[in-house]
């Protein structure tokens, strides 16, 4: 399934041209999908729905999906049933997410409309919710799964419970969604805004960082922007991510030499099968340069995160890089290249025998 890119607008504290603004940047940096919500039609509710529709028009033409959360308010407010969406269908939207779901049956009847809309659901729960809808024999190709994001910082769910919930929905194939938080954003659709990641653990990462995470875990085809705008250089260092590739940022020492920055970022690695619970090993680069030189340099002590690649002491093994995953001594038959940024050192947790990764430099 493929990963996808997101981001939010919020109508109801923005302007037309300021979301269109908006919308149109992150177009330009590959960016597919939008979040959206109508909070209240308080004032001039033709004006507040014709501006809804028109920034939600200006996304379908650069291309973006838009799914609309309507709180259960709404819906009273504008007299809207679940057994009719055609207001939805008339504003544009290509779906409706529900935050506060129904008995299963209603969802279910919901993702047959004849508009075509999706039916996106909350996934931040761990009940039998969506065990129940599947009873109902719901249209599971209209059917989406997104979690919820948290303003109030310590709110954000666990890693446990997100891993737990998220499991339930991609068992079944669903398409998931999550949220990651701007640190240059300066709103979301509520007053309170400590940052607004769907993970705790997220709320003080770095953007990419908590988008590669997401994409790590496999549990998350699109990562979504919840706070509104992101600035330039945070939607450019997502739109350079592969999803199907960790890639991790690093610092690459002084004395490193040209070779050795080719095998760090020109060369190909994959975590070699015969696990160590000291390194991963990337073991082509010493069947590749063979023969050439590696002289001594750097070799310090090991800390979990180094990359380091065997010098021109350590035989058969010289010019293989391995990413340490322990504190180790360095005998000197060992270069100290680089290392991997702090607030990623953890994604070395998630690369598995044989899989695949590369270097990024900082």
């Amino acid at each position: 399934m493929s990963k996808r890119l997101g981001v939010s607008i919020y109508p109801n504290h923005s302007t037309v041209e300021e979301d269109k603004e908006y919308l149109a940047l992150a177009a330009s940096y590959g960016f597919e999908r939008v979040f959206t919500c109508l909070l209240s039609v308080e004032g001039n509710k033709d004006e507040i729905l014709a501006n809804f529709k028109e920034t939600i028009a200006f996304a379908r033409e650069k291309g973006m999906e838009v799914i609309a959360d309507i709180s259960p308010r709404i819906f009273k407010e504008l007299n809207i049933s679940y057994d009719d969406l055609s207001f939805f269908a008339d504003l544009g939207a290509h779906g409706i997410r529900l935050d506060l779901g129904y008995t299963g049956h209603e969802e279910s009847m919901m993702s047959y409309n004849p508009y075509n809309l999706k039916i996106e659901l909350n996934m931040s729960n761990a009940t039998k919710y969506i065990d129940n809808i599947m009873t109902y024999q719901p249209n599971k190709d209209r059917l989406l799964g997104c979690h919820n994001f948290y303003p109030h910082r310590y709110s954000g769910l666990s890693y446990p419970f997100f891993i737990d919930c998220s499991k339930k929905f991609k068992e079944i194939g669903m398409r998931t969604a999550a949220f990651v938080s701007s640190a240059e954003a300066t709103f979301g659709p509520w007053p309170v805004m400590e940052g607004l990641p769907t993970l705790e653990m997220h709320r003080n990462l770095p953007i990419d960082v908590q988008a590669k995470h997401l994409f790590a875990t496999g549990l998350i085809d699109d990562v979504i922007i919840s706070n509104a705008y992101a600035s330039e250089e945070e939607l450019k260092s997502l739109s350079e991510l592969n999803p199907a590739k960790l890639t991790f940022t690093v610092e690459v020492h002084e004395s490193t030499t040209d070779l050795e920055k080719t095998i760090l970022f020109a060369e190909p690695h994959f975590y070699r099968g015969d696990v160590s619970d000291y390194l991963i090993r990337s073991t082509q680069s010493r069947v590749k340069y063979r023969g050439h030189d590696f002289p001594p340099h750097h070799a310090v002590n090991i800390r979990r995160g180094d990359i380091v690649i065997e010098n021109n002491y350590y035989a058969q093994y010289t010019g293989e890089l391995q990413i340490a995953l322990q504190d180790m001594e360095n005998s000197g038959k060992t270069n100290v290249v680089g290392r991997i940024r702090e607030e990623e050192i953890f994604l070395l947790d998630y690369l598995k025998p044989w899989g695949k990764f590369a270097f990024k430099a900082e």
